[in-house]
Formats: structure tokens, C-alpha cells, sequence
């Protein structure tokens, strides 16, 4: 697929806010519809320096050429989070004993109709297709493990104490985990990257209802907008991108 046809084929909007607490926003967001490819990463709250490890991160990532095939895109953004990953380690090094500089990603590329996410943490990806949301990625994070357990009910996970707590982070360890999911897509598709600062301060319903009643800018800003008048605690992040008829 060439770059103008992937122009012409989607249309994407990314935005970032602080929120309606904090005062840094460590979230960055990466909107390259040229050649396919979107990233959001959200750097650990209460570490060191989580704004740098996610704005190393879509840095890493912002550079990428266009490829001369979509499995050569997708070996060239994990080879660049693995550099990322070692770098990250290195500077907590760097500061002393015990730091850490750590962020989550998540990643969508597209080509030819299909797409690929790619993720480390609790940052999402859902698919809004003839009206109806789904998450497509699962999160890495202590009350997932719960809820996969069937020690407690998904309807009670976003409430838990224990919720902050993000099992796999770029920067965390030398070996990290990459979870990978793909799936075609189909003409009218809406595809959500978001920080975890949306889907804590929004439901399904009201996610799935601005993308279905906005087009793809106003969409963006409307979920952030209805975010931080939710009093989002939490930065907020998404990348909207929409598969054209």
C-alpha cells in the first residue's frame, strides 16, 4: 500500500491532556498515518520521570521509515521498543539504586485492510464496529490477573485499590513482554488507542457513543473533553482512527 493510498484510506487524530488532577502530563501519543502506524504510551505514575520514558518511547517509534512490507513494519517498531526498553533501564542506572523510568505502549499498525496492536501495560485498543465496542487488547495489570482468576468481576476491577498496579512496563526489565493481536478490518471500523485515563473516567457506553456520533477530530476531542469533566485523576490519551468506506 503506498503512502498517499494509506492517507486517503484513514483518517486519524491523536490527542494528549494532563487531566483534571494532575499537574504533569506523562502520557505522549504518536499519529503517523502515512505509513500506518500509531502509538500511545503512558509513563508509570510515581516513578522517576515517567514523562521521559514515554516521550522516549514515541520518540523511538517517530523516526520509523515507511516499509517495503507491513511484516517488516512490524519487526522494525518491536526491534525499536527493545531499544527503547534497554535505554529506559539504562538511565534509571543512571540515577541510583531503585529508580525506575518506565511507561506502557500501545500500538496499532495498519496495511491493507488489516491491522496489527502491539502492547506492553494497561494502555488499550478497542475496535468500534456497526455501532457495537470491543477491547481488543488485555490488560497486563495485577487486577486483570484477578479477574482472569475469577477472584473478583470485571463490573468491580476499576474500582479496585489495587488498580494502578501495571505487572508489565517498558523500562521494568531487561525482558519485557510484547502482546500481539491482528484482525481485518472492515469499511466504517473505528479503532481507539487510549491512555488508561480514558476508560477510567469514561464507560464503554459513553466511549462507544462519541465514536459513533463524531467524526474522527471531533471525536478526539469530544473523549477528551468528556474525560476531564468526568474529573479524569489520571493524564488522558487517545488515538482515533477511523477505516473509510
Amino acid at each position: 500500500m503506498t503512502a498517499n493510498h494509506q492517507r486517503q484510506r484513514y483518517r486519524s487524530a491523536a490527542r494528549t491532556h494532563v487531566g483534571a488532577v494532575r499537574k504533569r502530563n506523562e502520557d505522549a501519543v504518536l499519529n503517523r498515518p502515512e505509513i500506518g502506524l500509531w502509538a500511545v504510551a503512558d509513563g508509570a505514575g510515581g516513578h522517576q520521570r515517567g514523562d521521559y520514558a514515554s516521550e522516549r518511547i514515541i520518540a523511538a517509534l517517530g523516526d520509523a521509515a515507511p516499509p517495503p512490507s507491513a511484516a517488516l513494519l512490524i519487526d522494525d517498531v518491536k526491534t525499536r521498543l527493545r531499544r527503547a526498553n534497554r535505554e529506559l533501564l539504562a538511565k534509571a542506572v543512571e540515577i541510583g539504586p531503585g529508580a525506575l523510568i518506565c511507561s506502557t505502549v500501545m500500538v496499532v499498525l495498519i496495511a491493507d485492510a488489516r491491522f496489527c496492536c502491539l502492547w506492553a501495560g494497561d494502555s488499550r485498543c478497542y475496535l468500534l464496529r456497526a455501532g457495537a465496542l470491543r477491547q481488543v487488547s488485555h490488560d497486563h495489570s495485577y487486577v486483570q490477573d484477578l479477574v482472569d482468576r475469577g477472584e473478583i468481576g470485571p463490573e468491580v476491577a476499576a474500582d479496585h485499590p489495587l488498580a494502578n498496579i501495571v505487572t508489565n512496563l517498558l523500562g521494568a526489565e531487561v525482558r519485557f513482554t510484547l502482546e500481539e493481536r491482528s484482525d481485518q478490518l472492515v469499511p466504517g471500523d473505528i479503532l481507539l488507542l487510549c491512555s488508561d485515563g480514558l476508560c477510567r473516567a469514561l464507560t464503554d457506553p459513553d466511549i462507544a457513543a462519541i465514536l459513533r456520533d463524531h467524526p474522527v477530530e471531533a471525536a478526539a476531542d469530544r473523549l477528551i473533553e468528556s474525560a476531564v469533566a468526568c474529573r479524569a485523576k489520571d493524564n488522558v490519551s487517545v488515538v482515533v482512527i477511523a477505516y473509510l468506506p
